[in-house]
């Protein structure tokens, strides 16, 4: 069992607070083959990125979102987003969303192992927050962003929490 891991795992947090401190091209290439080396349905890979590092679009972004103002302040963002044409067909379209969960968490873990800070802001399935991305970063028809994830170096180390309850656990059957 790899213990340094497992401890990652558990010690990975939200940061909303960053250092004025670029983060490096190769840092968020990294990031990013994290978060596609993510599990999902049938292989399908239906994603797309958004990496932002202009100011006035951060700028923009923070202040235009209700639960994103750390976005403001942040070196770089990332929108998570659904690339519906890859999506699978029929009912199984919806697992676009659990995909780009799986990619959303597998980059968050990176941006810790890199000893960055970041925090996950849901977007989808908020209409009006859709719509600002949608209309902010011009994304193409078929393009659904999922999150939105300021990242950069945290300015302040952050608290750890213990969200292990085992009476939330059921053995067999409920």
């Amino acid at each position: 069992m790899n213990d340094d891991f497992i401890q990652l795992i558990m010690t990975r947090t939200s940061i909303r607070a960053f250092l004025d401190k670029p983060v490096s091209d190769e840092m968020v290439e990294t990031l990013l083959k994290a978060a596609m080396a993510a599990p999902s349905a049938k292989n399908s890979q239906p994603w797309a990125f958004v990496v932002i590092r202009d100011r006035a679009l951060l700028e923009k972004l923070g202040n235009s979102l209700p639960n994103a103002k750390m976005t403001a302040t942040a070196p770089v963002a990332v929108v998570i987003c659904g690339a519906l044409d890859k999506a699978l067909p029929g009912e199984a379209r919806e697992y676009w969303i659990q995909d780009a969960a799986a990619a959303t968490e597998n980059f968050l873990l990176a941006v810790h192992a890199l000893g960055l800070g970041a925090v996950w802001t849901g977007v989808h399935p908020i209409s009006e927050r859709i719509k600002i991305l949608k209309e902010t970063l011009k994304l193409p028809e078929g393009v659904e962003p999922f999150c939105l994830i300021p990242f950069g170096w945290p300015a302040v180390p952050a608290a750890v929490k213990d969200k292990w309850d085992p009476s939330i656990v059921h053995q067999d059957v409920w």
